[in-house]
Formats: C-alpha cells, sequence, structure tokens
C-alpha cells in the first residue's frame, strides 16, 4: 500500500492509569517512578495490559495500518529498557543534564552492562496476539541511553558505555524478531540534541545493536515531546549521517517544524517514516493539511518508501484529541494516495 500509516511510538495512558498531571509536571523519567501509576502494585500488570488493549483498540478505529502497543506500560520511552539491564545501580541514581539542560535523575552505570533476560518480549507477543495487523515495536538506542546516564563504570566513557548498551541492544532485537516483529525502531533522540557526539561514534554503537540482526529496523530522532521543549529548529543537526546506519527506515518530524524537506535526498536508499502531525497544536489537522505535508516531501523521496506517522510520541495529548489527529492523519494519507497512486479499498 502506498503511504501505510503507524504510530512513533506512545499513545495517550488512560487517566485511571497513570497520573498524567505528575506526568506533565516533570521532565520524562529516566529511573524507574512508580510513583506515577494510580493502581495498587498487584493489580498493575493487569491494568496495563487492559489499557493497552485499548490503545491498539484506538489505532485500528482511526484506521492506522501498522499498530504499536502504545508504550502503556512505561514511565518513560528509554527506561523501562534501560533500568532493566545489569550493570546499573538503581537505589543510588546518579544525575545528567537532560535534553533542555536540566539536571534529571539518571541510571547510574556501576558495572558491565549486560542484558540479563528479554525485556520487551511478553510485551511484543501481547501486542500481536491482540491484532491481525503488522506490529511495530520500540526501544531506546545505545547512543541516547548512554546520554541518559551517570557513566562511573568505564572511565567515565559514555562511548565505551554506549558499546555494551549496543551489545545487550542487539540480543534484545533478535529476540523480538524471533517472535515475530514486523519492524522494531530505535529511539535515538539525544542524536539531534548532541551532534557532536553522535558524528564522533553515535552510528558506530547503531551499527554494533544491528550485527547480525534479521528484520526491518526503523531509526526515530526527533526533536523532544512537543509538551515538554517548545521550540523547533527549521532543520535537524544530524540527519544525513544515518546514511552510513545499517537501519531500513528513518523517522522523522516535519510538521511542527515545517522541515525543509530536500535534505531527505541524502537518505536515498532508507525508506522514511514521516511525521505529518504538529503534537503542539491541540487543534486536530483537516485530511487536507496532512495531504500538504505528505506531499512537501514526495518531490525528494519515492513515494513507495513513505510512511506516514505523527512528529513523535503523544503521550502528553488527551486521548480524545489523539484519536482525532491519528484520523486526520489516515484521511490524509488516503487523499494523498488517490492523487499519487491508485486508491486501496480500506
Amino acid at each position: 500500500m502506498l503511504f501505510p500509516t503507524t504510530i512513533v511510538g506512545s499513545t495517550p495512558q488512560p487517566e485511571w492509569l497513570i497520573d498524567r498531571k505528575k506526568l506533565a509536571g516533570r521532565f520524562p523519567p529516566r529511573v524507574r517512578a512508580k510513583e506515577l501509576w494510580r493502581i495498587p502494585a498487584e493489580y498493575l500488570a493487569e491494568a496495563q495490559d487492559d489499557a493497552t488493549i485499548v490503545a491498539i483498540a484506538m489505532q485500528e478505529m482511526a484506521g492506522i495500518d501498522i499498530i504499536g502497543d502504545g508504550e502503556i506500560r512505561r514511565e518513560s520511552y528509554s527506561n523501562h529498557f534501560a533500568t532493566a539491564l545489569d550493570g546499573v545501580d538503581l537505589d543510588n541514581p546518579g544525575e545528567a543534564l537532560d535534553r533542555s539542560g536540566h539536571p534529571n535523575p539518571v541510571p547510574r552505570v556501576v558495572g558491565p552492562i549486560r542484558r540479563r533476560h528479554a525485556v520487551g518480549v511478553r510485551d511484543l507477543e501481547f501486542l500481536k496476539a491482540h491484532t491481525n495487523k503488522p506490529v511495530k515495536f520500540t526501544v531506546p538506542g545505545p547512543f541516547t541511553m548512554a546520554q541518559q546516564a551517570q557513566i562511573d563504570h568505564y572511565g567515565g566513557s559514555r562511548q565505551l558505555a554506549a558499546m555494551d548498551y549496543a551489545a545487550a541492544l542487539n540480543e534484545e532485537l533478535r529476540d523480538l524478531f524471533a517472535a515475530g516483529a514486523d519492524i522494531v525502531q530505535i529511539d535515538e533522540p539525544y542524536m539531534q540534541a548532541r551532534p557532536d557526539e553522535a558524528r564522533a561514534w553515535g552510528v558506530d554503537a547503531l551499527n554494533r545493536a544491528l550485527e547480525g540482526v534479521q528484520g526491518q529496523i526503523a531509526v526515530h530522532i526527533c526533536f523532544g515531546y512537543a509538551a515538554i521543549i517548545h521550540a523547533r529548529p527549521a532543520g535537524y543537526d544530524f540527519l544525513p549521517e544515518f546514511k552510513g546506519c545499517g537501519c531500513h527506515m528513518i523517522s522523522l518530524e516535519t510538521a511542527q517544524s515545517n522541515l525543509d524537506c530536500s535534505i531527505l535526498t541524502q537518505l536515498k536508499g532508507k525508506k522514511i517514516i514521516l511525521g505529518v502531525i504538529d503534537l503542539s497544536d491541540p487543534a486536530v489537522e483537516t485530511a487536507e493539511t496532512v495531504a500538504a505535508r505528505i506531499e512537501r516531501a514526495l518531490p525528494y523521496i519515492d513515494p513507495a518508501d513513505v510512511i506516514i506517522a505523527p512528529d513523535c510520541g503523544m503521550k502528553y495529548l488527551p486521548r480524545e484529541i489523539a484519536f482525532g489527529k491519528l484520523k486526520a492523519m489516515v484521511d490524509g494519507a488516503k487523499l494523498a494516495r488517490a492523487r499519487h497512486g491508485r486508491p486501496v479499498a480500506r
């Protein structure tokens, strides 16, 4: 299908599940933040499963083609995996600057980083059991995890730590594809936030994570949650460098930043997950607006290589607005499909 649709990662968690006011009043947690959950510990997993079913149903009702689990069980996109590894002291957190420049409690790396068990396989299996559509699962990237930690081991080297994060992620990717993932997306927002370091060794760490992995890999790079990071530059500080990455897809934002899409010519050979929904504006886009955002990219990339998505995760939006935006995205993709290829019956 031309212009299939998907989500980036997160969808809004229900108010009955998580205290959304507390969530919105802080930076995304890098350590565990169990105080955010409203459900007692003995019932939390069941409640998260139920909320995940709601997130899947919302996507299917909107007409999304490639389904995610909405990251419903996570307090943030990265801490679910990053805090499940050996070598990390969770009882005595460290501190690191967030991409906004504010100090934030983070995992403290005190020994060799190793994966002790599969982290996301059960969640992926649950997702696959509740939809017949292709599925995409998300994991944090090695560069970003190394930036979101205090590195007391490895002589303080983020680069050395990132290579072990990459080895742990490699094991996770293999297990996720063995469990039936259609696409796994690696989130690397800090490559945009810290482009000089990313240019020095970020792609090397990503490629280490991909060694020997058989499956469709996307890498997501963004400017941060619109609810937290309000300024959007007109272009990425780190994007053409992904040409040297072994991934198959690049997920990026174009709506809020009004990105100059000519940069896509530098990513020839990669599919593009094109962000076309502005999450800084609560107004729901029209189908025509979405179609126009899709069409801005088409002079620079083969339409067959375009997948449609929101700009970033929808975690902080009210659920009714998130649903409206997803439905508008699907309708806009249909409109663009009718203009640029044979319409496909839904």
